[in-house]
């Protein structure tokens, strides 16, 4: 198992640890002119529920050498998979999860702070030691 796949499978679980009922593994949207399936490798897109609440969220590794490239291509696929939320299941709430040490290493600047305020993009940071949820940022 690849590192993408058990943090895929890590976040999954965690979720599910939290009480949301996974729907989707992956989230399919077909645009007309391309299918979004939103899993690249193991980063998947889960859809979830708990409460009447949905979410999406894509999960990021942050493995490649470089993090800021990652952090272009994520911001880039999260806007992306938003539009095409919106008029696929506008209910549903799409959150990037991240891992926890890239969290307190590279999202604490401000650049990367102001890029994730000004394109409102929910968080869910997760842990790969404990193997759960550390936080969700609205």
């Amino acid at each position: 198992m690849s590192a993408r796949d058990r943090f895929h499978e890590l976040v999954k679980t965690a979720l599910q640890n939290e009480g949301w009922t996974i729907t989707h593994d992956p989230y399919h949207i077909d645009l007309g002119f391309v299918d979004f399936y939103i899993d690249l490798g193991a980063e998947r897109l889960l859809a979830a529920t708990k409460d009447d609440e949905k979410i999406a969220v894509e999960i990021k590794t942050f493995l490649a050498t470089s993090t800021i490239s990652e952090f272009h291509t994520a911001i880039g696929q999260f806007i992306n998979y938003r539009i095409a939320l919106e008029d696929d299941d506008p209910e549903r709430l799409l959150y990037l999860a991240v891992p926890l040490d890239i969290h307190k290493r590279f999202f604490k600047y401000s650049f990367i702070q102001k890029v994730i305020g000004r394109n409102q993009i929910p968080l869910i940071v997760y842990d790969t030691q404990k193997q759960e949820i550390a936080q969700w940022i609205s």
